[in-house]
């Protein structure tokens, strides 16, 4: 059964329902988090040796010995299989044929949208596809209210506004920030604005955001290397657009205020969430390089990049580096002029 966000709770908060959950999208850290607490509702924890088992690539051929397994201490058994694809189409078939309550998670990641084990498992009534992707927006803004509201903290609005545009795409990095924001305000606490400042600060510097605003400043070399860095931490090349997405359209934003009679600076003022104090140089420096028609021209080659990396066995890592490598050519031509 394909199951959308108005159902998603049907899923987390009662996985005992379904025989296989397919955990698929471009969101490896949410994948990964809807899985172990998945894991934790069946077995009570994620590392029980006894009742959950966790199978990578080289140990897929497992799959219907673990799935078919009696637990020696009693209780339902999860088995977890990373890295799923349609290779385990006839090991999946086979163990929903046979009589067994254990629950089995797939975290499929790469798997497309045309995928034989997705259709087969999207057409069971007792098994659960659920896609996981980047949230982003107010998607976004209420997932950290509520990671805070479970700390019993609270947040400002400008500080969320702040927080939201500051945070990278996957979701286990977003968590693992917005835990050390809770710490920091210790419970029952309020964060304002100057505290996510003071808190996330340089330690919170997302890659991504590095790499946008290094590629749109002709930084060529910083550029890189906040890309291959965001690469290694698992963030897609979807997402990774995306991020460039949001940059461009806030230095567009700015642009077109400018063009329709508006100073620089009230233009920027208004952008929310605001421009983090430590990156205004950047932002500045980046609005000389770029005029209107440029930032339309950009957002449109982005785009395109977003959609290419989309499609069935493009080599999307390939794309994202030979993306920013033109974008900080484009950026270095015009300093030239400056």
């Amino acid at each position: 059964m394909k199951i959308d966000n108005r159902s998603l709770s049907r899923v987390t908060k009662d996985p005992g329902s379904w025989r296989v959950i397919l955990l698929h999208g471009e969101d490896t850290g949410l994948i990964r988090e809807r899985a172990q607490d998945a894991t934790r509702q069946i077995a009570g924890t994620t590392d029980d040796p006894f009742r959950v088992a966790v199978l990578d690539k080289e140990t897929h051929d497992r799959l219907e010995e673990e799935a078919l397994a009696l637990s020696l201490m009693g209780g339902r058994r999860v088995v977890r299989v990373r890295d799923a694809s349609d290779t385990l189409l006839k090991a999946v078939t086979t163990v929903l044929e046979t009589t067994t309550d254990t629950l089995v998670i797939l975290e499929a990641p790469s798997l497309p949208s045309r995928s034989k084990l997705r259709s087969l498992l999207e057409k069971r009534p007792d098994c659960a596809s659920v896609g996981c992707y980047p949230e982003e927006g107010r998607t976004l803004e209420g997932t950290i209210t509520q990671m805070l509201a479970a700390h019993k903290v609270r947040i400002a609005p400008d500080a969320l506004h702040w927080l939201t545009g500051r945070l990278g795409a996957d979701r286990s990095a977003a968590r693992s920030e917005v835990e050390k924001l809770a710490l920091y305000a210790n419970d029952s606490g309020t964060l304002s604005l100057e505290d996510a400042h003071a808190c996330i600060g340089d330690a919170g510097s997302v890659s991504l955001e590095d790499a946008a605003f290094a590629a749109t400043e002709g930084r060529r070399a910083e550029a890189d290397l906040a890309i291959e860095r965001a690469l290694t931490e698992g963030i897609s090349p979807i997402a990774i657009a995306r991020a460039f997405l949001n940059h461009l359209h806030r230095l567009r934003r700015v642009r077109a205020a400018m063009a329709d009679g508006e100073s620089k600076s009230d233009a920027i003022k208004a952008l929310k969430p605001p421009v983090f104090f430590k990156r205004t140089a950047g932002f500045n420096r980046a609005l000389e390089l770029w005029p209107l028609p440029a930032l339309s021209d950009a957002l449109q080659e982005t785009q395109a990049l977003e959609l290419s990396c989309k499609q069935t066995g493009a080599p999307d890592q390939l794309l994202c580096k030979r993306y920013v490598a033109t974008l900080c050519g484009k950026a270095a031509r015009a300093a030239k002029r400056y």
